[in-house]
């Protein structure tokens, strides 16, 4: 899958996109609330909570969320109860969170001398995930996430993430991998993806665009260059699948990020691969 992340400016951690389910409750101005594709722009992600005074793990039952502070950082994660039941997947997360506090407090180490050096002040460095439910079947639990960063620069940048966790198996698989390729995934979504995109591209710049522009924010963009959800308004079946477009790969910046809800039909269902054929049902 070669799904790009753009980083963009935001002044708060960004919030992940929860793709309906039965099993989390959505607004109506929900991108995922309806059958029909629609799109919210993401600029300003709401604040996240202060961390605790002594910058320790706050328990949350089966969830987990990490805060900590220091001179160098601010670094946050966190996981909800669904995938804190689960061993595997809890250990996997955990993993990749020991991951990121290291490589975070690694540079922060390095900027922090290299301002020192330079004679410039030095601004706290920064990393935050936020794993959110998308959708729990009984042999799967999708998940999603907002990952945002800050390394001194001018602006702080976020991006999305995505997985599929295979509770029989104790396994992370990437969405894509559920459908023969790639380009049988576009084949079958493309066309569509792109005229919802143009759609709400014209509604946001008040104007259409126009017919063989060779502006990169005018481009279609790929269903596996973006980051892709499997959600269900069932919790039996996948009968969805979420787009998540970060912006500047669709837009400029002040448009925000695209986001999209399309149902599973007879095109989609016909290129998934035959062992995941009795985990998808098409759209309500």
């Amino acid at each position: 899958m070669k799904r790009r992340f753009i980083g963009i400016a935001v002044p708060a951690l960004a919030s992940a996109v929860l793709l309906a389910g039965c099993e989390v409750p959505v607004q109506e101005s929900d991108p995922v609330a309806s059958a029909t594709p629609s799109a919210t722009a993401t600029q300003e992600p709401p604040e996240p909570p202060e961390p605790p005074e002594n910058g320790e793990e706050t328990p949350i039952g089966g969830a987990r969320q990490v805060s900590e502070e220091n001179d160098d950082f601010v670094f946050g994660y966190s996981y909800p109860q669904e995938a804190g039941e689960l061993p595997g997947l809890a250990a996997w997360l955990d993993q990749r969170l020991d991951q990121q506090r290291r490589t975070l407090a690694s540079e922060s180490s390095r900027g922090r001398a290299q301002a020192r050096e330079n004679g410039f002040p030095f601004n706290k460095y920064a990393s935050g995930t936020s794993w959110e439910v998308v959708a729990d079947l009984p042999g799967w639990l999708s998940m999603s996430a907002a990952l945002d960063s800050y390394s001194g620069g001018a602006h702080p940048n976020y991006r999305f993430d995505t997985v599929v966790w295979d509770k029989e198996n104790a396994a992370p698989v990437e969405p894509i991998a559920f459908f023969t390729s790639p380009e049988a995934l576009d084949t079958a979504l493309g066309a569509r993806l792109c005229e919802a995109l143009n759609a709400e591209r014209a509604e946001r710049r008040g104007a259409p665009i126009e017919e063989g522009s060779t502006d990169t924010f005018d481009a279609c963009i790929a269903p596996d260059e973006t980051n892709l959800l499997l959600g269900s308004t069932n919790g039996e079946a996948f009968n969805r699948i979420g787009i998540q477009i970060a912006p500047y790969l669709a837009g400029p910046y002040v448009e925000g990020s695209y986001e999209f809800t399309f149902d599973m039909d007879a095109d989609l269902l016909e290129i998934v691969r035959p062992e995941y054929r009795e985990d998808f049902a098409a759209g309500d």
